[in-house]
């Protein structure tokens, strides 16, 4: 059980953003199989989903950019040969106080950060059908963002917001049959419009069991097609060819980011700048822009990556945006 000390050491903030574009973190290596390059799954559910670290690693780059500190702040933090570069690791800092610094390859000390990312798992999956695109979800990804556990009759069926008078609904390649009897489908919709989510993404809901989302999911991907090209002669490079896989465009995600006290920290003896969670959570707020414009993952230059945060961001009036900035 927490205490009150346990609850003004650290703040959890919940987000919700929708994919712009296909999403493409990799598992940094090829297989054989359906897809040469895979995107990252959780072990136990086989779910795609976005690690922490990739989150974590952006929003570094991008916060520092809003804030002025790039390239300083950003990155390895590792000094040159002439001890130029690397973190400031100033208390002042927003970049090095809320995502922490190294003090170098070969020297003692550092800071952790006053934020932690946890991975950003798939919350709404858009799959196409006969009726249109449908945002399939089922009771362990709803978990995350309500707090009710959600109760299905039959496992084997799917439980659409709008039922349209039809009695069954395919998914690709899996038909299902529908079913109304979900007392819950009004609360659920309700918080996932108070969350941000479009209307028209709330109104196309269906929920399946926590056994087929996988299946469906994983069925349903983006696959596409690549060729290196030779630069010599403007033509396919000979056994170039490759695919990889990606969330599709439309996907919702959700995540939690936790914000400790900064008030129980120092740095160099001397207090942080920023003295609440909340003022934490607002340096993380400036990045959600250049998270929507440049995106996360791979394949950038392949039209993939932008993702917009739908909730929980505000619009701080601190970021100073600028082009560079010095230690």
């Amino acid at each position: 059980m927490s205490t009150d000390t346990d609850i003004k050491s650290f703040k959890a903030f919940t987000y919700v953003g929708l994919a712009l574009d296909p999403i493409h973190v990799g598992t940094g290596g090829s297989r054989l199989g359906r897809v040469d390059n895979t995107i990252v799954r959780d072990p136990v559910t086989r779910i795609p989903k976005i690690p922490g670290s990739s989150l974590a690693g952006v929003m570094r780059a991008y916060t520092a950019m809003a804030k002025g500190k790039y390239p300083h702040c950003a990155g390895l933090g590792q000094q040159n040969a002439d001890g130029n570069s690397g973190h400031c690791s100033q208390p002042n800092c927003p970049v090095c106080t809320v995502f922490g610094f190294a003090k170098g390859r070969d020297s003692a000390g550092g800071f952790a950060g006053l934020a932690s990312f946890s991975d950003m798992h798939v919350l709404l999956f858009p799959v196409a059908s006969r009726i249109g695109p449908q945002w399939i979800t089922c009771p362990m990804a709803l978990r995350q963002i309500y707090s009710t556990e959600v109760k299905l009759t039959d496992e084997n069926a799917i439980y659409p917001k709008e039922s349209n008078n039809i009695n069954d609904i395919n998914l690709g390649w899996l038909l299902l049959q529908v079913k109304s009897d979900l007392p819950e489908m009004q609360n659920i919709s309700q918080k996932l419009e108070n969350y941000g989510i479009n209307k028209d993404i709330v109104k196309n809901l269906c929920i399946v069991s926590n056994k087929l989302f996988g299946h469906i999911v994983n069925s349903n991907l983006e696959v596409r097609t690549s060729v290196a090209i030779n630069p010599s002669t403007g033509a396919a490079e000979e056994g170039a060819l490759f695919t990889y896989e990606a969330l599709p465009r439309g996907t919702v995600l959700t995540w939690e980011i936790i914000c400790r006290n900064p008030k129980h920290f120092k740095i160099n003896g001397a207090y942080i700048t920023v003295s609440t969670p909340e003022e934490v959570k607002k340096v993380l707020d400036c990045a959600y822009t250049y998270l929507e414009h440049l995106g996360i993952g791979g394949m950038g230059t392949r039209g993939m990556g932008r993702l917009q945060v739908l909730h929980n961001q505000t619009n701080p009036e601190n970021c100073n945006e600028q082009n560079g900035g010095e230690k």
